[in-house]
């Protein structure tokens, strides 16, 4: 299911009205503006091509970066804080970013780890401010909606990327991961989501948590043999 809050993320035009603010496209003096692109056309292009035109006033162009992002976003968020309201806020908040500083976007930059790093800094902002308190449990009813109380986050979060959950196919051993992940020290989790949530390369990694790639490496190494230990032995107790 798409997250609620990346669907609130709607469009370039949607989060300047929310945020009371409305800003002309613009252009170079002296220039003439670019013709507007077909949405078939934007399709075809990459991400940086894709935020290059929405810096230049291009605005179809943030539409369908947000569409190709803001689930990964939001997952990401998730991992991190724990609960879906949450997590739906700041995904929204990193869109706002992006809306507010695409001047400041260079020419020829890794939009992933340009978005990755804003999501990044709300993350660690918002883990700040709680002071490492304890996250939601995974298997506790979230309320829901439309009369559906019996979801829980394990059920929500699961990511069909992720290498060690695709085989299992089980709501219990899905738990039994992301409360694995959830246990993880914040460096390692931090290099596993955006791995595993937003594909994101090692080198890219390296940019976006600052530091060199074998750290990168080494932390992912380290966090998977973690997440496998948990599933190792959970599947070593469901056979005694």
């Amino acid at each position: 299911m798409a997250p609620t809050g990346a669907a609130r993320t709607g469009s370039a035009e949607g989060v300047e009205a929310r945020q009371g603010t409305s800003t002309p496209a613009t252009t170079p003096a002296g220039s003439a503006a670019a013709p507007a692109s077909r949405p078939g056309d934007l399709a075809t292009l990459d991400d940086t091509a894709l935020m290059e035109r929405y810096r230049d006033g291009e605005q179809a162009c943030f539409d369908i970066l947000v569409q190709r992002h803001q689930g990964p976003v939001f997952r990401f968020f998730l991992r991190h804080v724990g609960d879906i309201e949450t997590a739906e806020d700041l995904t929204q908040e990193a869109f706002i970013r992006v809306v507010h500083n695409r001047a400041s976007f260079r020419t020829g930059a890794k939009f992933t780890t340009w978005v990755y790093t804003i999501a990044r800094n709300l993350s660690v902002d918002e883990m700040r401010k709680r002071r490492y308190r304890r996250h939601r449990s995974l298997d506790e009813p979230l309320g829901g909606r439309d009369g559906d109380p019996g979801r829980t986050l394990g059920d929500l979060v699961g990511d069909p990327q992720a290498k060690t959950d695709t085989q299992a196919g089980d709501l219990e051993m899905r738990t039994v991961l992301e409360a694995a992940i959830g246990k993880l020290p914040e460096e390692q989790r931090e290099v596993f989501t955006l791995r595993e949530m937003g594909g994101l390369s090692f080198q890219e990694i390296s940019d976006v948590v600052g530091c060199n790639e074998n750290t990168v490496k080494s932390r992912m190494r380290y966090a998977l043999e973690r997440l496998h230990a948990a599933l190792r032995g959970r599947v070593e107790e469901a056979e005694e």
